[in-house]
């Protein structure tokens, strides 16, 4: 019998939100993943980010990579199965500044990673620029 490759974790606009704010996926992470809407802060595109992991959203993970760190293409594990994230730390951000830090921990089924992510601002909006695995 052949195995059958599993599939993104299914969300809907009406779905909470993988990111684990109090919102339904289509009021949080889900207008930034359609275009409705840009991350006003690093924090919700990392959390949009993570976000599009879950639900398996290529597009919008490459879209939202600086230009200058993008690689040419993503191939996801059709395995990984997230389970939670948490935020750790944020620095800058804000509408003053052109870049900030995020540092989380995301879980998947058998494990987790934690990660500090550098963003910068490119025409105006938050971009994943790289990322320092932490212990």
């Amino acid at each position: 019998m052949p195995r059958r490759t599993p599939r993104p974790t299914p969300v809907t606009p009406t779905t909470p939100c993988p990111c684990g704010l109090p919102k339904a996926y289509g009021e949080c992470c889900g207008r930034f993943h359609s275009g409705t809407a840009a991350a006003p802060t690093p924090e919700l595109l990392m959390r949009s980010r993570y976000s599009a992991f879950v639900a398996g959203d290529v597009a919008y993970l490459l879209k939202t990579w600086h230009p200058r760190t993008r690689p040419a293409r993503l191939d996801l594990d059709p395995g990984m199965r997230w389970t939670g994230l948490e935020i750790i730390d944020r620095a800058d951000g804000s509408a003053f500044h052109e870049r900030g830090t995020v540092t989380f921990r995301a879980s998947y089924r058998g494990g987790e990673l934690c990660e500090r992510s550098r963003f910068e601002r490119v025409g105006g909006e938050w971009a994943y620029v790289d990322g320092e695995f932490l212990d």
